[in-house]
Parts: C-alpha cells; structure tokens; sequence
C-alpha cells in the first residue's frame, strides 16, 4: 500500500473579508444572502456568469465582460441587486424576453 504525501499547510488568511482588500462594501449582497444566495461560475457556452436569487426569484443574471475583474464583476452584482430589492428592476443579460 502506498503511502499519501501530507498536505502542505500554506500561510492564508482564516477568513474570506481578511483575505480580500479594497473591495467595496457589497451591502445590497450582504442583505440579500440573509434570506437568498449568490452564484458565481462558468455556465457553458455563456461563460462566466454571477447569479443572484432569493426563494422566489432571480434578481440578478450577469455575464462576466471580457477584462473585467471578479471585483469589478461583484460590484456589477452588487448595484444590480439593489435595482431589484429597492426598485423591483431585475437584471438578466443572459435570458432573452420571447415574443408573444
């Protein structure tokens, strides 16, 4: 039986907000993951994409911009959030309305 290497411990900070610097404060996303969540990956073929949602709905659909950085990306994500929580105005970049 082979024996597994040990991982190597890295110096890293314990938390996510010690780790992450001068970003603005996101309070429309921190108000919003009190009751839904966000999402940000790749979703084929769209590419990078940030999702927001709560139980009953999505708020927030937006496609990473070529050079755009995940801050840059995060703040889109943040004003977006707050159109729709205090303007009921919900973003989509990705879904196209169909004609009826």
């Amino acid at each position: 039986m082979e024996r597994r290497s040990k991982l190597v411990q890295e110096s890293r900070p314990r938390s996510v907000e010690k780790a992450v610097t001068g970003l603005p404060s996101l309070s429309n996303i921190a108000e919003l993951i009190r009751h839904g969540q966000i999402t940000v990956g790749v979703i084929r073929p769209m590419g990078c994409v940030a999702i927001a949602n709560d139980a009953h709905q999505s708020l927030a659909i937006l496609v990473r911009r070529k050079g755009e950085s995940l801050p840059q990306l995060l703040e889109r994500l943040d004003l977006a959030v707050g159109k729709a929580l205090h303007d009921d105005i919900c973003t989509d970049e990705i879904n196209t309305p169909s004609a009826t």
